[in-house]
């Protein structure tokens, strides 16, 4: 019985960096149409954007 590896289609780099592009396309549109996204910031969650809530609101875990 032989195993022989399969190259893979896409590196796993080639993966993040997608990945990445993807998000920064959503971001974009987001900021575009007004609304805000959250996202971690140093184990911090981070409110974003022009209609975000109040950072004292959300301050508790």
């Amino acid at each position: 019985m032989s195993t022989t590896q399969q190259s893979q289609p896409y590196s796993s780099s080639t993966l993040l960096a997608s990945l990445a592009h993807a998000v920064q396309e959503e971001l974009e549109k987001k900021r575009k149409l007004g609304h805000y996204y959250v996202t971690d910031e140093n184990g911090r969650i981070v409110f974003k954007g022009d209609d975000a809530p109040a950072a004292e609101i959300h301050a508790g875990k």
